[in-house]
Order: structure tokens, then C-alpha cells, then sequence
């Protein structure tokens, strides 16, 4: 009878110490930090956002179809495994992407993506809306980069 007492007494313990810790709550009142984060990205102009990398400033005119053309070509040859222009793919859909982010922003994204995904705030927003899935550097020049600008600004 003792002995049954005993390896109920062990199992009991056994199962106890099984549970794992539990996440301790936060008693200060303060809100997470991502959210925070969250917050600032959304009470921020993002179109005032240059983003990080080489661009600093673009000179926009006409829509150049010429560009359009090639940033389509490129488009179609290194962004398609990740974007749609209509609709969220693992990446954001990219139509009207021109009236959501500066141009030097949407340059520096394509050019410079892990920095940008390590610094920029609204890069890391994406990266947590796309579940943790970073944007690949396809070793993009800045004329493509540039091309790539005015296809997206072609679908606006």
C-alpha cells in the first residue's frame, strides 16, 4: 500500500514539473515593446520614411514607358516568387505601393533589404506581418531598382 502511495506521489510531482514555465505577466502596466514599435510606425508619416541605403533623393516626372517596360522585366524575373501586384502574397501587394512609401523608400527597400528589415521600422513591420519571412536581396542594381519604381507607379 505504501508503495502504491509512493509512485502516485512521484507521478504527481512528475506531472507537476512537466508544465514548463508560464510566461510571467507583466505587472508594471507598461505595453510590450512590439507594440509600441506598432504604434510608432502608424503615427508616422511613411511617406516622409527615405528608408536606408543609397538613395536619398528621386526626381519623379511622366510615367516613362520605357522604364515601366524594363522594371516589368525585372519584376517578372526577380519579385514574382514573392509579390503580386493585386494581392498579398508572402510579401505585400504592390499595387498603389507608390501612394504608401516614398519613392526613395521603395528604391532603398529593393537595393538594401536587410538593412532595411534590421533598422527601418516600417521594414520591420513587414517582416512581422509577412510571419518572420525576410525580404531576399536579389542583388538588384539602382537602374532596376529605379525601373522597378516606375513599374510599381504604373499601377497605381
Amino acid at each position: 500500500m505504501k508503495l502504491k502511495l509512493v509512485i502516485v506521489l512521484v507521478m504527481a510531482l512528475a506531472l507537476a514539473s512537466c508544465g514548463g514555465e508560464k510566461p510571467k505577466k507583466d505587472v508594471s502596466g507598461a505595453e510590450p515593446a512590439t507594440e509600441k514599435a506598432t504604434e510608432a510606425v502608424a503615427d508616422a508619416d511613411p511617406m516622409a520614411n527615405k528608408g536606408i541605403g543609397p538613395i536619398s533623393s528621386v526626381t519623379l516626372g511622366e510615367i516613362d514607358q520605357t522604364l515601366v517596360a524594363e522594371g516589368e522585366t525585372v519584376f517578372k524575373a526577380k519579385c514574382t516568387a514573392c509579390h503580386k501586384i493585386s494581392k498579398k502574397f508572402v510579401g505585400p501587394a504592390l499595387k498603389g505601393v507608390t501612394q504608401r512609401r516614398s519613392p526613395e523608400w521603395i528604391m532603398n527597400m529593393t537595393l538594401n533589404p536587410e538593412e532595411m528589415i534590421a533598422k527601418d521600422p516600417i521594414a520591420k513591420q513587414l517582416l512581422a506581418e509577412a510571419n518572420g519571412a525576410p525580404m531576399a536581396n536579389q542583388n538588384i542594381t539602382e537602374e532596376e531598382a529605379r525601373a522597378l519604381l516606375e513599374y510599381f507607379r504604373s499601377k497605381n
